[in-house]
């Protein structure tokens, strides 16, 4: 079956069209698929599959063989391709964390609308009732360094956002997986690292739950907007430097939504 391996931002992913014909995936061959060394290596493996209520239902799992409901940049990277083939400037694409809808920003540019935050504990969800914008539990035991109160945010799936004042200080691939399978998340959850440089201006690095490590992330660019303006740390419209890219994010004040506009690239394509 025909592949398209492409990345958001530095996001890497493997996009299968399975609209025509059914894919089946297990976790061992999602793993096979992601490994830069047996397969073609991938942050998560995506599937397009004929969509009812969209254009296209995509389907995510993330490099370590779960599956999952959302991904901001993959969502722009399958808005690409859908809009490259219909030639229309907007499509809606079906997530199992509900339908978005991804538009046209400029030459490899897109902007995708991820809906409206969600902030109550447990809609992030937490194992217990607390405030989500300066979490009580305290993870400094855990890093080994003060990092802070985290706040915390649901885009489609569950992040905590960590700010602090240097990367270098903090041992992202030693602390991420430790927060990322605290007691307090029971579904486990995406680990942001935030140094606010200007109140428009963010640097980002995620632990993405089941994935690691990654060069963006999506829904933790938009997470990490999110809980900065709840503190009172940055504007509601802001850039944030990923590892492999900027991405634009703009909590609006009259809708509620958040709206990320970021690059992709088609990198080759091939066949599994």
């Amino acid at each position: 079956m025909k592949f398209y391996k492409m990345n958001g931002a530095g996001n890497a992913f493997v996009v299968f069209d399975a609209r025509s014909q059914a894919l089946r995936l297990d976790p061992e061959r999602i793993r096979q698929i992601a490994d830069p060394k047996e397969g073609a290596g991938a942050d998560q493996v995506i599937v397009m599959e004929r969509s009812l209520r969209g254009d296209v239902f995509m389907r995510i799992w993330n490099s370590d063989g779960s599956e999952v409901s959302a991904c901001g940049n993959a969502t722009r990277c399958v808005g690409w391709l859908m809009m490259e083939e219909t030639g229309a400037d907007r499509t809606r694409i079906e997530t199992a964390a509900g339908p978005l809808t991804a538009a046209r920003a400029g030459d490899h540019l897109i902007s995708v609308d991820m809906g409206s935050p969600l902030l109550k504990w447990e809609e992030i969800p937490l194992a217990r009732r607390q405030d989500t914008r300066a979490l009580e539990t305290s993870f400094d035991s855990l890093a080994g360094v003060p990092i802070g109160q985290g706040g915390c945010v649901n885009m489609g799936n569950p992040h905590v956002v960590f700010f602090i004042p240097d990367f270098e200080a903090v041992d992202i691939p030693t602390i991420g997986p430790r927060i990322e399978h605290h007691p307090l998340f029971p579904q486990a959850v995406n680990v942001g690292f935030a140094q606010i440089l200007s109140s428009n201006r963010i640097r980002l690095r995620v632990w993405e739950r089941g994935a690691g490590l990654t060069r963006a992330c999506g829904t933790g660019a938009c997470a990490a907007v999110v809980a900065a303006v709840r503190r009172g740390l940055a504007d509601r419209q802001a850039t944030v430097i990923a590892d492999g890219g900027e991405l634009g994010i703009h909590w609006r004040g009259d809708t509620d939504r958040v709206i990320m506009t970021g690059p992709v690239e088609l990198e080759y394509e091939s066949r599994f």
